[in-house]
C-alpha cells in the first residue's frame, strides 16, 4: 500500500498537531454531484452499491472534484440486515423499506451473524480497489451503522421521524431488544474489522437516528454497543463515533476508547469543548442547509466555526449528510475555506 501523502485526518484522530483541520463531508459521496446522478439514471441503488468498481468510481468523485481530505467508501449502512437475511428494498427518493420486520424472538433467533466477509464482499473489493486508486492521496474512510440505528429500520421498517415501533419494541421487549442489538453489534465488529483488513484506514459508526432517545434510554440501548464496538476495534483502526442528536451523552463518550465524536449543528462547539473536557477530537457540525448560502457567507461561517473549535484535534464536517440540493462550488467552496486559510 502506498504511503499516505495526505494523513491529516489520522493526525487528528490521534490528537497530533496539525497545521490545518483536515475536512471532509458525510455523504459526499453521492446525490450532489452531477457524476453521480449520470450514474444513478444508469444503475438501480443496490447495483451502485454491490458492484466494486462503481462503488469505487462514485467514492473518488469527491476527491477529485472538491478536494476532500478523505475519501468515505460508497455503501449504506443496510447491508447489515441484508448480510443477516433480512430483505432490504431501495426506491429513488423515498428510502429504504423493510418488508419483513422484526417483531418476535423467533424473527431474532432466525437472524444469520456468520459469514459477513463472504456476503459483503462486494464492499471488501471496492476498499481495495478504491485504496488501489487512491494511491495514497488521502485516507479511505470505511463505516456501519449503529445497532440503535440498524434496530430502528429492522423493527420500524422503514423510515419514521418518531420511530415508535422500535421504541416500544424496546420499552416492551427489553429482554428481546438487547438480543437483537447485541446480534447487530456482534456482526457490526467483524464487519468493519474486515472493513479495515480490506483497506479502511478509519471507520465511522453512524447513529442517525441516537436523538430519538432521551439520556437514560440512550444509556440502556445505544451507548452500551457504541462501546462495545469502539473497544473491539481500538487496535485495529481509529474510530469515528456519530450518535447525531444526542449531545448529553458526549461527556461518557469522550472517556471511550473512540477517537473522535461526531456532532450536529444543536450544540455550540464551545458546549461541545467543555462537556468532552477536550480530551478527544470532535468532528462537524456545519448545517448543510448552511451550504445553500452565499459562497462568501458559507466561507466565513465555516471560518467562524474553525475559530470556535480550534484548529486541534478537530475534523470539520457537516453536522449531518450533505444533501442532493447543494450546488457543487457551495460544496467546493466549503472545502476551500479550510484547505486556503491560514490558521
Amino acid at each position: 500500500m502506498s504511503e499516505l501523502k495526505n494523513d491529516l485526518l489520522l493526525k487528528a484522530l490521534r490528537g497530533e498537531n496539525v497545521e490545518r483541520p483536515p475536512v471532509w463531508m458525510m455523504r459526499q459521496a453521492g446525490r450532489y454531484l452531477p457524476e453521480y446522478i449520470a450514474l444513478r439514471e444508469k444503475y438501480d441503488f443496490f447495483t451502485r452499491v454491490q458492484t466494486p468498481e462503481l462503488a469505487a468510481e462514485i467514492t473518488l468523485q469527491p476527491v477529485r472534484r472538491i478536494g476532500v481530505d478523505a475519501a468515505i467508501i460508497f455503501s449504506d449502512i443496510l447491508v447489515i440486515p441484508q448480510a443477516m437475511g433480512v430483505e432490504v428494498l431501495m426506491e429513488e427518493g423515498k428510502g429504504p423499506l423493510l418488508p419483513n420486520v422484526i417483531k418476535t424472538e423467533k424473527d431474532i433467533i432466525s437472524l444469520f451473524t456468520d459469514k459477513v466477509e463472504e456476503k459483503l464482499d462486494y464492499v471488501m473489493k471496492a476498499l481495495t480497489l478504491t485504496k488501489q486508486e487512491l494511491n495514497g492521496e488521502v485516507p479511505l474512510i470505511g463505516f456501519a451503522g449503529a445497532p440503535w440505528t440498524i434496530l430502528c429500520y429492522m423493527v420500524e421498517g422503514k423510515g419514521s421521524k418518531t420511530w415508535e415501533k422500535a421504541k416500544e419494541f424496546c420499552f416492551t421487549q427489553p429482554d428481546l431488544a438487547h438480543r437483537l442489538l447485541q446480534k447487530i453489534t456482534d456482526i457490526t465488529i467483524h464487519y468493519l474489522k474486515a472493513q479495515i483488513k480490506a483497506g479502511a484506514d478509519v471507520v465511522q459508526i453512524f447513529d442517525s437516528w441516537a436523538g430519538s432517545l432521551g439520556p437514560e434510554d440512550f444509556k440502556r440501548f445505544a451507548q452500551p454497543y457504541l462501546i462495545q464496538i469502539a473497544d473491539a476495534l481500538q487496535d485495529d483502526a481509529p474510530v469515528i463515533l456519530f450518535p447525531k442528536g444526542s449531545w448529553y451523552a458526549l461527556e461518557e463518550l469522550s472517556e471511550s476508547s473512540a477517537s473522535a465524536l461526531g456532532i450536529d449543528w444543536c450544540i455550540s462547539p464551545k458546549m461541545a469543548r467543555e462537556l468532552t473536557s477536550g480530551k478527544i477530537t470532535l468532528q462537524g457540525n456545519f448545517d448543510p442547509a448552511k451550504l445553500l448560502l452565499p459562497i462568501d457567507d458559507i466561507q466565513k461561517e465555516a471560518k467562524k466555526m474553525i475559530s470556535e473549535f480550534g484548529v486541534q484535534k478537530y475534523v470539520v464536517n457537516l453536522g449531518h449528510g450533505i444533501t442532493p440540493n447543494i450546488p457543487v462550488d457551495h460544496a467546493r467552496a466549503f472545502v476551500d475555506a479550510v484547505k486556503g486559510s491560514q490558521w
